[in-house]
């Protein structure tokens, strides 16, 4: 089948390369990123012009891959910057949001995979979904190893020589033992209690892929720090099995231990049917993936909240909630107190957008971030905004006076720019 892929970036915003516009036959397209909290946000957009010979689009903050028309055209959008074409590193960016135990709530928020939609074909070092999945796996098995795999009881088989446990199986033991010449085994059905239970046996299934699939992706496979953290969970599955039935894989429900469990269960499961339960699948230099999208604006602000954990540890507010208003980060420090909001908008690297300036002082004026603050109502809250700035910005925020840029025509609100990590 031949389908025609349309390549464009992210914050792309202009006219469509007339080559591509004879793959559209529509006035207009656009796809919708579905939210688990909020409204749902565009993906992209793209509207013919008044001759219905051209057409212009705009791409916003999210990457993927997905259909313009099933089974003749598709859009790539890739996670670059305009400003010179540059190209984030998104597995870096991945791995560094990782750090910090928060980010593993947020994880249902940053991507949605269409998996009951026809499949489309690309480039292995075009796909992002995969990565994405095995990072965030990973860095979720780092945590989990680190607190120990949890241990429950789980049932065995086994064909016990001259001695009796738990229940017999009489079939079993009829057909491959009585009648194979072997009077003194019998086959016992019973529990233990270790390690090797149906959840860690998941775990270990889905790792076991992984390792197949890093050297195959180059970018995964020349990064230290990932290798490093599977050298490190590794050797804590050794008295794990990676049999595990396809049946439970698919459809059963995993009794689930704590909260990390929860998550790397599912992205497991994710995992092996991305890979659509063959190991084969994970060397091929194509690939066949279900239309996604992953949330660039969300990673931004989790990458964000790791370069301000790194400096201010418990003193900054993830996700602070007051009387149906979330604000992105609250800090409380004796030289900073201040409501900070993450933007990933490349405008503010010259200019600022006043509706996300009059958002955040409306967060500042709330009651209760005043009592949180400690700070009297009669004082003003000081703001900022972090953005990312390719050029100028800053690597980490742990030197950085957050004071230093105050936007103009405003009072007390300011700005940082933060350098992503770039190919």
């Amino acid at each position: 089948m031949n389908v025609n892929l349309l390549k464009y970036n992210e914050h792309f915003e202009g006219a469509i390369k007339p080559e591509d516009c004879a793959c559209l036959t529509n006035k207009d397209y656009n796809v919708f990123f579905k939210k688990k909290r909020g409204d749902d946000l565009p993906c992209f957009t793209i509207k013919a012009d008044k001759d219905r010979q051209s057409f212009s689009m705009n791409t916003g903050y999210f990457i993927g891959v997905d259909w313009l028309e099933k089974n003749k055209s598709a859009i790539f959008i890739a996670p670059k910057l305009n400003t010179n074409k540059i190209e984030i590193n998104f597995v870096r960016i991945l791995f560094s949001s990782l750090k910090h135990s928060e980010v593993s709530k947020e994880i249902d928020e940053l991507f949605e995979v269409k998996w009951d939609e026809p499949k489309i074909t690309i480039e292995q070092k075009e796909d992002l979904l995969t990565p994405f999945l095995v990072i965030e796996f990973l860095g979720l098995l780092k945590n989990i190893v680190r607190k120990g795999l949890k241990k429950s009881y789980y049932k065995v088989e086994k064909n016990l020589n001259s001695r009796i446990k738990g229940k017999v199986l009489i079939a079993k033991t009829l057909k491959e033992n009585l009648l194979q010449n072997k009077p003194l085994y019998t086959y016992c059905s019973y529990e233990e209690f270790g390690l090797n239970n149906k959840e860690n046996r998941l775990l270990k299934k889905a790792l076991t892929f992984i390792k197949r699939y890093l050297p195959t992706y180059a970018e995964l496979g020349n990064s230290q720090d990932l290798q490093n953290t599977f050298n490190y969970i590794n050797p804590a599955f050794d008295e794990v099995s990676e049999e595990i039935e396809l049946n439970d894989i698919k459809h059963s429900k995993m009794n689930v231990f704590y909260k990390d469990y929860e998550q790397a269960l599912k992205l497991a499961k994710l995992i092996l049917r991305r890979f659509g339960y063959s190991i084969t699948n994970t060397v091929k230099k194509q690939v066949n993936i279900p239309p996604f999208w992953i949330d660039m604006s969300k990673l931004f602000e989790l990458y964000v909240l790791g370069l301000l954990k790194d400096r201010f540890n418990k003193q900054i507010k993830f996700h602070y909630s007051t009387y149906g208003n979330e604000l992105d980060y609250l800090l409380n420090t004796p030289n900073y107190k201040m409501v900070i909001d993450a933007k990933y908008k490349l405008k503010y690297v010259d200019s600022r957008v006043h509706e996300d300036i009059r958002q955040v002082s409306g967060y500042a004026r709330l009651k209760k971030v005043y009592r949180e603050l400690n700070i009297n109502t009669d004082s003003i809250i000081d703001c900022l905004i972090i953005h990312p700035d390719p050029e100028n910005g800053y690597e980490n925020l742990k030197e950085v006076n957050l004071k230093e840029a105050e936007i103009q025509d405003y009072n007390r609100i300011y700005k940082v720019g933060i350098k992503l990590p770039v190919v």
